[in-house]
C-alpha cells in the first residue's frame, strides 16, 4: 500500500502585530497532517522570525516573485489560511488587486477553487471603515470563511489573547 501524500496548506501571513505568533498556526496544522509553505506580504517580513519559520516548516517563506526559470519552491496548495489578515489585504483581495505575490495567490485561488480561510486582526475603528465590510462580503460570497475574531479597540497591542490561530483549521474541516 502507498502512503497517501499530506494535504499542504498556504499560510498566507500580513503585517499585523500577531504575526510573530504564526509558528502557532504553522505547529497546529502540522499536527493535524497538513505540510505547510508560508507565503508572506512584504511588510509582514520584519514581524516574524523567518529563519525559524522556515526551518519549522521545511520550506522557504515566498514573498516576491520568482522568474520562470526559477522551480516553484512550494507544492500546489490544497487550502489557504490568511492569518493574520489585515485591512490591506482584505480590501485589495476582495477587489481583485494581484501586486504582491501573497495577493496574486489568493486572487488566483478563487479560479482555482482552493477552499480559502480568513482570520481577519484588525482594530475597530478600521473595521468601521465601509470598505471592510463591503469587502468582507464580497470574499464570504466567492466561498472565504471568515474566523470569528472580534475588532479590537483602536491601540497597538489590543486583541492578542483572542486571536485563534487554530480557528483556521477548524474552518477548513467544515
Amino acid at each position: 500500500m502507498t502512503e497517501q501524500a499530506k494535504r499542504f496548506l498556504y499560510v498566507v501571513v500580513c503585517a499585523s502585530g500577531v504575526a510573530d505568533d504564526v509558528g502557532k498556526l504553522i505547529q497546529a496544522a502540522q499536527e493535524s497532517d497538513w505540510e505547510v509553505g508560508v507565503i508572506a506580504t512584504p511588510n509582514a517580513l520584519a514581524l516574524f522570525d523567518v529563519p525559524a519559520v522556515e526551518a519549522q516548516t521545511g520550506y522557504p517563506i515566498r514573498s516576491a516573485w520568482r522568474t520562470p526559470d526559477q522551480p516553484r519552491p512550494l507544492p500546489p496548495a490544497d487550502a489557504i489560511a490568511v492569518a493574520p489578515a489585515t485591512l490591506n489585504t482584505i480590501t485589495k483581495w476582495a477587489s481583485g488587486h494581484a501586486d504582491t505575490l501573497a495577493l496574486a495567490i489568493l486572487t488566483e485561488a478563487y479560479g482555482l477553487g482552493i477552499p480559502t480561510v480568513a482570520l481577519p486582526y484588525i482594530n475597530s475603528a478600521q473595521a468601521a471603515h465601509p470598505a471592510y465590510t463591503r469587502s468582507r462580503e464580497q470574499l464570504v460570497a466567492m466561498g472565504v470563511q471568515f474566523g470569528s475574531y472580534k475588532p479590537h479597540p483602536p491601540q497597538a497591542s489590543g486583541g492578542r489573547d483572542h486571536y485563534r490561530w487554530t480557528e483556521a483549521l477548524d474552518l477548513l474541516q467544515r
